[in-house]
């Protein structure tokens, strides 16, 4: 954990000595250029930022995800000229047809999930999908800002309480445990809209039974 801790600040001496001049802007255009065409380390970059601001990690949370919305455009755009031959050439039959259902079924959340999640994550191939399968490029850029805005807050908040080894830790996990890390975000979503439904249907009977004792 020592050596950990130790690469963390070996590194975010290097992150603020490149970012220093631009301020609290350099987490928005690391983000931008992370989601355009080079993969950063941008979770260390927003770590780094929260770690020595805390009071201000809202404010990251937001330029992080403002940054990541802008940066896709660039891939959007890709996407929606080069068509549909980008993305085949990219993926197998089978994949292709199972990004597709997921956003015939709904494009906003089948966006939205990808944004929210650390790399492995292909999160560029759904960015694609996103300009080839037509989705409205409004909707296209909330989505992301929602999904990065989930994901760099629970870092941040993460990061505040348990410090700069967080990062190394869920690298790890998510590296060597991919899907099972997909697994079980899956069943608590499953979970959560089955509640949910449960509650709204309880909802409806319980006006139903009000109406009729009137």
């Amino acid at each position: 954990m020592h050596t950990v801790t130790a690469i963390f600040k070996r590194y975010s001496a290097w992150i603020w000595s490149v970012l220093a001049p631009l301020g609290p802007w350099g987490v928005f255009a690391f983000a931008a250029v992370d989601a355009s065409f080079l993969g950063m380390p941008l979770d260390a970059i927003v770590a780094g930022y929260v770690y020595h601001s805390p009071r201000l990690f809202p404010f990251y949370v937001l330029l992080a995800s403002a940054g990541s919305a802008l940066g896709s455009s660039v891939v959007y755009l890709i996407g929606y000229y080069g068509g549909e031959k980008v993305l085949r050439k990219r993926l197998s039959e089978e994949r292709f047809a199972r990004i597709h259902a997921s956003f015939e079924k709904n494009k906003f959340w089948a966006l939205m999930f990808p944004a929210m999640l650390p790399p492995p994550t292909p999160f560029k191939l759904f960015v694609l999908g996103a300009a080839v399968f037509e989705m409205q490029f409004s909707h296209f850029l909330a989505a992301i800002f929602a999904g990065r805005f989930v994901r760099f807050l629970l870092l941040s908040l993460l990061t505040i309480q348990f410090g700069p080894q967080f990062i190394q830790l869920t690298g790890d996990l998510f590296r060597h445990h991919f899907g099972w890390v997909l697994v079980a975000i899956g069943v608590g979503i499953a979970a959560f809209l089955l509640l949910r439904k449960k509650k709204g249907n309880s909802a409806v009977v319980s006006a139903e039974l009000a109406e009729r004792t009137e």
